[in-house]
């Protein structure tokens, strides 16, 4: 078995103060293939202290110093390139040919993003005779989650650095290797000493100890929304400044003109992408009531034609879900859409057949899905489609919008018009028409219940800024 038991701090891998033991089990076959040392808040007393004390040197460095840094890291990242998509596809069970196309390859794009938007933003614009400076924000606690590993360690890490922060990170104890795995790269790339702690651990004894701290400026969280108000009570003695992104249960509105099989497909298929384990993907397709039959057909051949298997295999499509806890959560609410009423059309509970052991849900869809249900209300995280019919667009958006939460929503239409009408009414941080690329320089957050502040391009470099005014100042340089 491997162990991992060191923590980053100050330049150097050191030993926890007193650590305890979390076993590493692989999704796959639920067998115990490693043990990960858990921190407590001796170790982010440590960390804080080594950030705080690199503070003053680094915020001062200069943007061209801070990018020649973000270059060297994303070279030295894409050496490694195979070792961090080996690695996210064993701890949280990502099929390696999507860990390989799109969970490892999050990490250079947002780092290329984020050099493109340091060669233009202005640090000291100018209001008439007022001299704006935007400042970093000083010592910030990141607490990342295990479904995008690297996606996620990436958005804050960079854009603090790039703004002259320095930080204490906590990255799920489900994705610890690919965590170690950048700080070993952030290592050979220079960052200063005291720049970039890591501390492994769990929400009560580390990522508690991160927001409550009163030497951190900021906390940016990405997780549930009950951990996130835990996060943000606990930030709330010390008045720090709160980032967050939390849950979602977006709405997929196909409207009426559409190509209801490539509509239905493609929904399907964002709605499983990641294993369904994704804030932001559409888990609730709304139809116009005359189509669902004829959809709820095709979304039944679509989830039938997904191929689920082990993570190692290139042809998988599905791999298991990351543990054992998301694999109950999950069955138990495929459970309780049957009881409540929902037609299952596709998948149900259990393991898909031939498959005894991991963390494995059969591809799952449900139709005529009414907004009361338990299955239309809460964020799954698994492979389940909720299919809901309305009877014209204001009932749709209504339906869209009835959630308590708001990170993302998508409108599918041939009318490119008829989309972005229905995509403003939309309450949501991000709205999908048409179902396009993504777009690495939007900004990405949510609404209501799905957090607060936003991460991606140059929104995200402005969550780790302090604005200045000097008024008076002049027009002198």
């Amino acid at each position: 078995m491997s162990q991992i038991r060191h923590f980053y701090i100050d330049g150097r891998w050191v030993d926890p103060v007193a650590p305890t033991w979390f076993e590493l089990v692989d999704p796959a076959t639920e067998l115990v293939t490693g043990r990960l040392a858990l921190g407590t808040s001796a170790d982010v007393e440590r960390a804080v202290a080594a950030a705080r004390a690199a503070l003053p040197t680094w915020a001062a460095t200069s943007v061209a110093e801070r990018t020649a840094l973000l270059r060297r890291i994303v070279q030295i990242y894409e050496r490694r390139y195979e070792e961090f998509a080996r690695a996210i596809s064993a701890e949280m069970g990502a099929p390696i040919d999507f860990a390989r196309k799109t969970q490892a390859a999050r990490g250079p794009t947002h780092l290329n993003v984020l050099i493109e938007t340091l060669a233009r933003f202005d640090f000291e614009p100018r209001l008439g005779s007022t001299r704006l400076r935007f400042e970093p924000v000083g010592v910030c606690g990141l607490i990342t989650p295990w479904n995008w590993p690297i996606n996620q360690v990436v958005v804050k890490v960079g854009p603090a650095l790039a703004a002259g922060c320095t930080m204490v990170l906590k990255p799920s104890e489900y994705a610890a290797s690919s965590a170690v795995l950048f700080m070993e790269v952030l290592h050979e790339a220079g960052v200063p000493p005291g720049v970039v702690n890591l501390v492994h651990g769990d929400g009560p004894g580390v990522g508690a100890a991160i927001a409550a701290h009163p030497h951190i400026d900021m906390v940016s969280f990405t997780g549930s929304t009950r951990a996130g108000v835990l996060v943000a009570k606990a930030a709330a003695d010390s008045v720090k400044r709160v980032a967050q992104e939390l849950g979602g249960k977006s709405a997929n509105i196909l409207l009426d003109d559409v190509d209801l099989e490539d509509a239905v497909t493609r929904g399907v298929a964002g709605c499983f992408s990641n294993g369904g384990q994704s804030c932001s993907i559409p888990t609730r397709m709304l139809v116009p009531r005359a189509l669902m039959g004829a959809a709820a057909a095709i979304a039944a051949r679509a989830a039938g034609a997904f191929r689920v298997g082990r993570p190692d295999d290139p042809e998988t499509q599905l791999g298991p879900l990351v543990n054992r806890n998301q694999f109950e959560r999950v069955q138990s609410l495929i459970l309780r859409g049957i009881e409540e009423g929902a037609h299952l059309v596709a998948g149900g509970p259990g393991r898909p057949e031939g498959l005894g052991a991991g963390f494995y849900v059969r591809p799952t869809v449900f139709a005529d899905v009414t907004p009361q249900m338990t299955i239309a209300r809460e964020e799954i995280f698994g492979p389940v489609l909720s299919m809901m019919a309305y009877d014209g667009e204001a009932q749709a958006i209504e339906i869209a919008n009835g959630t308590d939460y708001g990170l993302a929503a998508y409108v599918q239409s041939r009318d490119p018009q008829r989309a972005r009408r229905i995509g403003r009414a939309m309450r949501a941080g991000t709205v999908h028409l048409n179902y396009p690329p993504p777009d690495f320089r939007a900004p990405v957050g949510g609404y209501k219940r799905s957090g607060n502040g936003r991460e991606w391009g140059e929104a995200g470099l402005r969550e780790y800024l302090e604005i200045k005014s000097m008024v008076g100042y002049g027009a002198e340089n």
